[in-house]
């Protein structure tokens, strides 16, 4: 069965850091490259950071910078350092395998940033 948690959003000042935490199952997590997507009010959902198996990361120039994906594959999760930041980076924020398509997501985890 496909899992995907996400937690460790919340309510942040402008320059402020979060670090979300996305636990996957197995069959996701050791199989795939894993990303963290985030959907603003109004907006399509979008890759921000992306990881592959090996280690090798890539970001949205919209994060390049601030944010760092990381995977800890003894506890099947991925993590989103988020520094510096802006109201623009506002949305909920979800984990999955990097792929054109994705049928099943998790709750997501939402992040506000104020300004």
């Amino acid at each position: 069965q496909v899992q995907l948690v996400e937690s460790g959003g919340g309510l942040v000042q402008t320059g402020g850091s979060l670090r979300l935490s996305c636990r996957a199952s197995g069959s996701i997590f050791n199989v795939y490259a894993m990303g963290w997507y985030r959907q603003a009010p109004g907006k399509q959902r979008e890759v921000v950071a992306g990881i592959t198996r090996g280690g090798s990361t890539s970001y949205a120039d919209s994060v390049k910078g601030r944010f760092t994906i990381s995977r800890d594959t003894a506890k099947n999760t991925v993590y989103l350092q988020m520094n510096s930041l802006k109201p623009e980076d506002t949305g909920v924020y979800y984990c999955n395998k990097l792929a054109e398509r994705n049928d099943y997501w998790g709750q997501g985890t939402q992040v506000t940033v104020s300004s």
